[in-house]
């Protein structure tokens, strides 16, 4: 039996920013699904339950902190782990995204191998 495939969700509003983070996540061999908003990334991640979810924190409709704060009392989804994306790099922020339920933390502008190896290590530590 072949694995389910694993897939990233990236969910950020600014379209230069996911397109280009699209292209580089698949160029490393991830295959990658977006939202724009807090509340599409919440049905996407009901309707496609990826691997890890990248959250851009700033989003329109329902901003990535609610975002995760809702996907953690979602038993349906609450294991799956979130990545949050800010260009908040102050370390209240940091821990505010912890708070909110996110599994790791990464700053915009985005360190690519740095996140790489944050996707990673929650790929290994949920599969």
């Amino acid at each position: 039996m072949t694995p389910p495939e694993r897939i990233i969700l990236l969910v950020e509003d600014n379209e230069v920013n996911r397109d280009m983070l699209v292209r580089r996540l698949q160029r490393a061999g991830h295959k990658v699904a977006t939202a724009g908003d807090g509340e599409a990334a919440l049905t996407a991640m009901r309707a496609q339950h990826p691997a890890v979810v990248l959250m851009d924190m700033n989003l329109p409709v329902k901003d990535g902190w609610t975002a995760c704060r809702e996907a953690q009392q979602d038993a349906s989804i609450a294991g799956i782990p979130i990545i949050a994306l800010t260009a908040h790099a102050m370390e209240e922020d940091k821990h505010r995204a912890l708070e909110a339920g996110c599994s790791d933390y990464a700053t915009k502008p985005v360190d690519f191998p740095d996140l790489l190896t944050k996707i990673a290590a929650q790929l290994d530590a949920h599969h």
